[in-house]
């Protein structure tokens, strides 16, 4: 790299645009949509999709609530134009959706593109050429008025080619190629000329795309850019602002979003940022981006790994797992503090007496694209007591107290540690099970018990298993967990104080199993706990102390 890199770079210029409005802009309704999966990013596909897959993806995209798509290119080849032609004769396209082709302003490719559409109810043929200094000088070698002279001649060509199909109710679309690198007034210039020769209504407004072809310059920089051409653009009620931007500098996301607060009508681009280079802006993550701020945005992802895995088949590209909204961790928290924030987010939802999503860390509700909160929180050697209690809660319905949580984590990160790798729901009960509940390993198990009472006393009169040998214990106290601990006492057993107990139903009915959670404090001050599980919650209680007098052996 070099040291003064602008030898060789140049800043990209600002905007002439005064009291810019953008910026106090608010969305707040959905744009129209266009995909170009089907063309733009085919094209992008090492291994292009044969008939098969794009139909499969034309009918996600109609699923997915799309009214325009971008079919193909016609006037590349047999391929997309055979495809094109069957999916108009199939009656595969529902009345109310437009498909779409893109063509070059050539008179022989424009000719081509309409007949690939002969027969459809409705369609858009859209037509561009390049524009900007760049290809003006290093591609054609010609002068701005050679220029605007090819966009006049693609649009009589739209004109005339029309009227040679009239069944087919055509709409127009022009794009002044490569405009974010081109002089606006230029852009605005071709786009006038276009519109002369059309003669759009705004009953029936042409389609204007604006092309961040390579993505030059800050998000910002576009914006001031659509909102300028809109200004300045004669007889702007009759045309449609379309936004078409890429990823080059990683903000083709950004770019469609502020263009549309600049005043764009249309957001063209590809479900999860396929297409050339570094793609096109991700329609997904733009529709719902909308949807986190309470806009409709008129498309359905909500079943978002139905969409993916259509997408990964056709494409034979997989989605990445941190992509916003789909990626298969983007729900997922490893940190602890993360998950315990996470954790704290679910319980106050239960708390609410509304639906307003309000989950740290979660932008969006999970189950409103289909996705489960199981994953939600995983467990790494990152992890903390949080994530550990949320994985016992959703996997087995155990509520552990916040103490226990802790005293369990340790258990959990050695675990962890030693292994080197996430730890799944089986792997955290596995260490749940030998840390807490009864075993042939531990040193005292319930047989048998019964409670009698003796004035205010209760008797607990039972049977252990002590070392291995089966003994009748009894001991006397002022309820049942404190006439179990005196039992243990006088078996042998470690001397406890109760400090803490809780308990729990786990799930619904009349044959659920109860959890009790007791946390006991030995003569030297350690702090001990145990878990019992049972239909009975009494039994559940005597279990769970017996949990904690079996961690007084380790």
């Amino acid at each position: 790299m070099l040291r003064d890199p602008s030898v060789k770079y140049s800043a990209f210029p600002q905007v002439p645009l005064t009291n810019r409005e953008w910026p106090s802009r608010v969305t707040t309704s959905a744009p129209i949509w266009l995909s170009t999966d089907l063309r733009d990013g085919n094209q992008s596909l090492i291994d292009p999709m044969d008939a098969e897959k794009k139909t499969r993806f034309f009918d996600l995209l109609v699923k997915s609530g799309f009214k325009e798509i971008e079919v193909g290119f016609p006037a590349s080849g047999a391929t997309d134009f055979d495809y094109i032609q069957n999916l108009v004769r199939s009656g595969r396209i529902p009345d109310d959706v437009t498909p779409q082709v893109l063509t070059q302003s050539r008179a022989d490719l424009i000719r081509t593109s309409f007949d690939s559409l002969a027969g459809a109810k409705t369609a858009i043929v859209h037509v561009y050429n390049a524009v900007s200094p760049a290809w003006r000088k290093i591609v054609f070698g010609m002068e701005m008025d050679e220029i605007k002279a090819i966009a006049i001649e693609g649009a009589k060509q739209l004109r005339d080619n029309a009227a040679r199909l009239p069944q087919t109710n055509w709409r127009f679309e022009y794009s002044p190629e490569t405009f974010s690198t081109a002089e606006l007034d230029f852009s605005i210039a071709c786009c006038e000329a276009v519109m002369d020769i059309l003669q759009p209504t705004a009953e029936n407004p042409i389609i204007l795309n604006l092309p961040a072809t390579v993505e030059a310059a800050t998000p910002n920089i576009y914006a001031d850019q659509i909102e300028y051409f809109g200004k300045n653009l004669p007889n702007r009620d009759r045309a449609i602002i379309s936004l078409h931007t890429h990823n080059d500098r990683g903000t083709g996301v950004a770019a469609a979003e502020l263009g549309l607060l600049a005043g764009a009508d249309r957001v063209e681009g590809c479900l999860f940022g396929n297409g050339e280079r570094t793609g096109n802006t991700c329609l997904v993550t733009v529709a719902l981006n909308m949807y986190t701020q309470g806009v409709d945005p008129e498309l359905d992802f909500s079943n978002i790994d139905e969409v993916i895995q259509t997408v990964e088949y056709c494409n034979n590209l997989p989605v990445h797992p941190r992509h916003p909204y789909g990626g298969e961790l983007v729900y997922t928290a490893f940190s602890g503090s993360h998950q315990d924030a996470i954790k704290k987010g679910f319980a106050a939802r239960e708390r609410q007496n509304d639906e307003k999503w309000e989950v740290p860390y979660l932008p969006i509700d999970p189950a409103d694209l289909g996705r489960s909160y199981e994953a939600v929180i995983r467990v790494n050697s990152q992890s903390g007591k949080g994530g550990v209690a949320w994985v016992l809660e959703q996997d087995k319905g155990l509520k552990l107290p916040k103490k226990m949580q802790a005293s369990f984590s340790h258990v959990v990160q050695a675990v962890a540690d030693e292994t080197s790798r996430e730890l799944g729901a089986d792997d955290i009960w596995q260490a749940f099970e030998r840390t807490y509940l009864a075993s042939e390993a531990k040193r005292f198990q319930l047989v048998d018990w019964a409670e009698t009472h003796s004035g205010a006393d209760r008797i607990f009169a039972g049977k252990l298993t002590i070392d291995g040998t089966e003994r009748s214990v009894s001991g006397r106290g002022n309820g049942l967990m404190s006439s179990v601990v005196a039992a243990l006492a006088e078996s042998g057993g470690p001397l406890l104080d109760i400090v803490d107990y809780s308990e729990h139903a786990i799930g619904q009915g009349s044959n659920v199993q109860a959890a009790a959670y007791v946390e006991c404090r030995t003569a030297d001050g350690k702090s001990l706990f145990g878990c019992g599980l049972d239909t009975d919650v009494a039994t559940a209680s005597v279990r769970a102390i017996l949990s904690a007098a079996n961690g007084a052996e380790g």
